[in-house]
């Protein structure tokens, strides 16, 4: 009797997760996770004030995770849905060795975001400087809805689905 209820218990668990996959995917979806996560109150904060800056397209989902776990890190990588990233300035730098990273030179300054700028190496590939991350310390974005921003970083990956659509979102994050 006990694990029929717990099958029933886990089919309904199951249902109710699966409810949530259906509906439009974002053009851009970003993914918040700091050194030490980041709460998904202030990620949809965040997420409304973007949305209020960019206007209806490209549509943005901002998904946070409330503590940090290296594994989901990892996984919302090599899952390749999301166009943008914000993650510790930590795990920014330890990525740079993957070469994982798009070039932002040609839809932000460099100049404005020196800390961002980064040699990577490719083995047998000459080694490229360009700006990758954009440090969110004193970020004006953030600032406005009460967040520091200090220790992230913003950055979009290779595997990034619209990476047009991506560097559009970006720029306005990237707004000083």
């Amino acid at each position: 009797m006990k694990l029929k209820l717990l099958l029933v218990m886990l089919v309904s668990a199951l249902m109710v997760m699966l409810a949530g996959c259906g509906g439009p995917k974002p053009d851009v979806s970003i993914f918040v996770m700091g050194q030490n996560g980041f709460p998904s109150d202030a990620g949809e904060k965040l997420e409304a004030s973007l949305k209020s800056k960019i206007g209806e397209v490209p549509t943005v989902k901002l998904n946070t995770s409330p503590i940090f776990s290296m594994e989901k890190m990892i996984v919302e990588l090599a899952a390749g849905g999301n166009g943008i990233f914000i993650l510790a300035d930590e795990q920014f730098k330890s990525l740079s060795n993957q070469a994982g990273f798009v070039s932002l030179d040609e839809t932000i300054k460099p100049e404005d975001y020196p800390d961002g700028v980064i040699e990577i190496t490719e083995e047998g590939k000459p080694a490229q400087k360009h700006l990758y991350g954009i440090p969110l310390a004193g970020n004006k974005w953030m600032k406005e809805q009460g967040f520091e921003g200090k220790g992230l970083v913003a950055f979009i990956p290779v595997n990034a689905p619209k990476l047009e659509e991506a560097k559009q979102v970006l720029k306005v994050i990237a707004q000083k």
